[in-house]
């Protein structure tokens, strides 16, 4: 009698630690889907890497959209600013002859000169605004619970693997393949919106027969919701249209 007692108990926490996993993660999509139903927000993404990445990490990027789909982006590499607005499948950057628009590599010298240009346009096109990147993630999370004032999940190796390759998993045939992948994620909600997340994914990548050890953390921290504008220069819009 003691033992099913002993069993029963063990079923019933089990099941309890299955549900409140499944609600965390249910809060968290319901958070994700309000901020996607918001008419507008902005945020701020830094990333910082260790291992062998350090030179290859980005600076901070500032974003704005709009429920229409339109991104305004200002990205930081080293002392270089770029500005650049997309709009459904057309993009355009900031340069100095004004605002170009970018094309597909191959069709001639997009947002600037050749393999660079064809490489913004593409990042640009591939662009996921947070709400976009968010429920990527928590589709890719193993189990979420909530801490303090975080929920917190442990990413799955496929997911991880996605986040490590370069283009988020779009290398091609010839890509390296990650190893000893890991990941984690967290995400934090203010009045039943998510409000900043934030991932690390950790793994080996090998590069012209060298190893190369990554530990990568991306931070995104979302504000001005509702209240968020973009002024888009006639000259851009233009390019837009």
């Amino acid at each position: 009698m003691k033992r099913n007692i002993i069993i029963l108990g063990a079923v019933i926490l089990t099941a309890s630690s299955f549900i409140a996993v499944g609600a965390a993660v249910d809060e968290v999509k319901g958070a994700i889907k309000n901020l996607a139903d918001k008419p507008n927000y902005s945020w701020t993404t830094t990333v910082k890497s260790g291992g062998g990445q350090g030179r290859f990490a980005p600076g901070p990027t500032e974003g704005k959209t709009e429920k229409g789909g339109l991104i305004y982006l200002t990205m930081t590499r080293g002392d270089q600013k770029t500005e650049a607005l997309v709009k459904g499948a057309k993009s355009v950057v900031k340069t100095q002859d004004g605002w170009q628009q970018t094309q597909a590599p191959g069709a001639g010298q997009p947002g600037g000169r050749g393999a660079r240009g064809a490489f913004m346009g593409r990042m640009l096109q591939n662009y996921k605004v947070p709400a976009v990147q968010a429920e990527d993630l928590i589709s890719k999370v193993k189990e979420l619970k909530k801490d303090g004032d975080a929920y917190v999940g442990e990413l799955t190796e496929d997911g991880v693997k996605q986040f490590l390759m370069p283009g988020g998993g779009r290398g091609g045939q010839n890509a390296p393949t990650p190893s000893n992948p890991k990941g984690t994620v967290k995400f934090w909600v203010k009045d039943g919106v998510l409000v900043k997340y934030e991932f690390n994914v950790q793994g080996t990548m090998t590069f012209n027969n060298n190893d190369v050890n990554i530990d990568r953390t991306t931070t995104v921290e979302i504000k001005d919701i509702g209240s968020t504008k973009i002024d888009v220069p006639a000259e851009a819009k233009e390019k837009l249209s």
